[in-house]
């Protein structure tokens, strides 16, 4: 009888020794995934706000100007040329003074004097029409190179303008990915950081299981035991003595 009772004794306190080991190894595995899970939680919650990259773009059609007002028609003011017409006229007086000067000292008659005139005046007219052209071929000469000038600051203005429009929309440009990169980036970190808590979560779990099922199968293995050790009690033979 003593030895059935060490051995129910035995069975009972190893019975016991293993579900506790296992419940306390469950327990421990429980605490550390809740541990995991809380922090999975306080990350998703702090987690980066979506961002709109180009929430901050500004409209830089404002640097663009009218440059209407650099342009003016250089022809509109051209002048007559009425300096060689006056030289003409004070010249032909000259002359017809002069030829008359001559026709008196000499006791010219008056035809000569006037063919005389007629000659100044066609030698005089000649030179005055060679200088006109010239003044209003000078003139003209001005007005084109004042349109070209004109032109020229009119381009150089646009290309400034065209410059300035590209790099400032360059610059947001570049600011909106350099925003979109750091976002991602720090999406990336975070997401690790999920998976490796999340990883470490599932694995307590599995322990915790695995303990709780280990547990379980101490106490029907326990019982087992015992369910043996009554069975082989009571299947001995009547008057069988277990005392020593």
């Amino acid at each position: 009888m003593a030895i059935v009772g060490i051995a129910i004794g035995a069975t009972v306190l190893s019975t016991a020794y293993g579900a506790y080991s296992s419940n306390q190894a469950a327990k421990d595995a429980q605490g550390k995934a809740n541990n995991q899970g809380a922090m999975i939680a306080e990350l998703e919650a702090n987690r980066q706000d979506v961002i709109n990259p180009y929430d901050g773009f500004e409209n830089v059609s404002g640097l663009a100007q009218d440059l209407s007002g650099m342009m003016s028609n250089a022809y509109a003011n051209l002048g007559v040329a009425t300096q060689a017409a006056e030289f003409q006229a004070e010249e032909t007086d000259i002359a017809l003074a002069n030829s008359l000067d001559t026709l008196r000292a000499s006791g010219a008659s008056a035809g000569g004097a006037t063919a005389l005139a007629q000659a100044a005046m066609r030698s005089k007219r000649g030179v005055s029409a060679t200088i006109e052209k010239q003044e209003s071929n000078n003139e003209k000469l001005r007005a084109q190179g004042e349109m070209q000038l004109q032109d020229k600051q009119i381009q150089e203005k646009q290309r400034i303008q065209g410059v300035q429009m590209s790099e400032a929309i360059r610059m947001q440009g570049a600011g909106a990915q350099g925003e979109i990169f750091e976002f991602n980036a720090q999406e990336q970190r975070d997401n690790q950081q999920l998976n490796r808590l999340a990883g470490l979560q599932q694995g307590y779990q599995a322990q915790q299981f695995a303990s709780e099922a280990a547990g379980a199968q101490a106490i029907a293995g326990g019982i087992q035991s015992l369910g043996n050790v009554a069975m082989a009690y009571g299947t001995a033979a009547p008057g069988t003595n277990f005392n020593p």
